[in-house]
């Protein structure tokens, strides 16, 4: 398999409503793919995205990456719970799968330039209400350089009854032999029960997310934590989600790990702040990828040696380029104070596609791959608008 240009986003787009003490309070487009495109826009990742959805979507003129409609099927529906109480013990939502849309099938997947033999660069498998079939995962794995996966679409169950989302161990499934296939795999805290932290990391490196806590990365031979960013968060959909498309998305422009992995923390952050789909601020995007060409530059100095250690470890001024994320957040939540951005109906919002593209390739670092040698002396081109 040859080296790619463009990446594969695998997941369906999805109708979020959330409902606050039983009062609809906003509908959204969601699904973990429109979250991702969402940050893949504004940072110039070229992907190919393969998404599924009945002939009630909501959203067809609002994306224009077309996904594939099944006229026999219905857009994959998700019902969010929220209390005002806050006082009940356990979850901060409660999350029904409602509809459900057919699932994406390994002849679904575009083989880019197969007659030539050339795959994708990055694949990403997040599924959210069990479209990724094993045998879906498994093709991703041989036309991707590398792959990531959200593991929420490998350990979801819904009930019969109610659609209630549980969670099942990741042992127990059919996913659990591609393990040391892929390149990350990501899990919320609370997901991490259902998967053992200690054994995936010998296969795959794995990022687990905490909330207000930041995020950890585990890998073969070590582990970090990365800071988080202060936000008062007003709704949780989708954070997780933003924070992998921030990840990957400095990943692709040359950041280390724990770069990449702190910039996926300013998204989540970002993204908890808002109901539903977030909106980014123009001026504020344009910051973030200021800083996030001059980090790769700066790291790109340091790319020598053990390739290892320069990967995963934190590199001279991760310090430094945290603070600068914060200084633009903070700018960036008194702009929100100020315009009230963040109560702009959900219905407006638009994902789409991306229409500029990075060149990246694929290296091992310790058994596990990730991606690196990005194109540091080409800005990261500024987009008129938002998604």
């Amino acid at each position: 398999m040859g080296n790619s240009t463009r990446g594969l986003v695998v997941g369906n787009y999805c109708h979020d409503v959330l409902i606050k003490d039983d009062v609809v309070t906003a509908k959204s487009l969601g699904g973990a793919a429109s979250f991702i495109a969402n940050i893949f826009y504004n940072f110039a990742v070229t992907c190919d995205y393969v998404s599924k959805v009945g002939s009630d979507f909501n959203y067809l003129l609002d994306v224009t990456n077309p996904p594939i409609v099944v006229p026999t099927s219905p857009t994959t529906l998700f019902h969010a719970h929220f209390s005002s109480t806050g006082s009940e013990p356990g979850p901060d939502r409660i999350l029904k799968r409602v509809t459900v849309c057919d699932p994406v099938r390994p002849v679904e997947l575009p083989e880019m330039c197969s007659s030539l033999g050339l795959g994708y660069g990055f694949g990403m498998a997040v599924g959210v209400g069990g479209e990724i079939l094993p045998d879906t995962l498994e093709k991703m794995v041989e036309i991707c350089d590398v792959v990531f996966v959200d593991v929420q679409g490998l350990i979801r169950e819904f009930d019969e009854i109610d659609g209630r989302v549980r969670l099942i161990k990741l042992k127990d499934t059919k996913f659990n032999r591609l393990l040391s296939k892929i390149g990350v795999l990501k899990a919320s805290s609370e997901e991490a029960q259902f998967i053992d932290v200690e054994e995936v990391r010998k296969l795959c490196c794995v990022v687990v997310t905490d909330g207000e806590d930041g995020c950890r990365v585990y890998w073969k031979d070590g582990e970090i934590k990365i800071d988080p960013f202060s936000t008062v968060q007003v709704d949780p959909t989708g954070a997780g989600d933003s924070l992998l498309g921030g990840l990957v998305a400095g990943l692709v422009h040359g950041l280390p790990v724990p770069d990449a992995a702190l910039l996926g923390n300013f998204f989540g952050c970002l993204t908890v702040g808002q109901l539903g789909l977030p909106k980014f601020d123009p001026k504020l995007l344009q910051r973030v990828k200021d800083e996030v060409q001059k980090r790769a530059l700066e790291c790109a100095k340091h790319r020598v040696g053990d390739k290892n250690e320069l990967w995963f470890a934190k590199p001279p001024g991760h310090e430094k380029f945290y603070a600068a994320l914060n200084s633009t957040r903070q700018a960036y939540t008194s702009s929100i104070r100020d315009s009230d951005c963040g109560s702009l109906d959900l219905q407006d919002r638009v994902t789409r596609p991306l229409t500029h593209g990075i060149n990246t390739i694929n290296h091992v670092y310790n058994g596990q791959k990730v991606l690196s040698q990005p194109v540091y002396d080409e800005p990261i081109q500024a987009v008129e608008g938002t998604p």
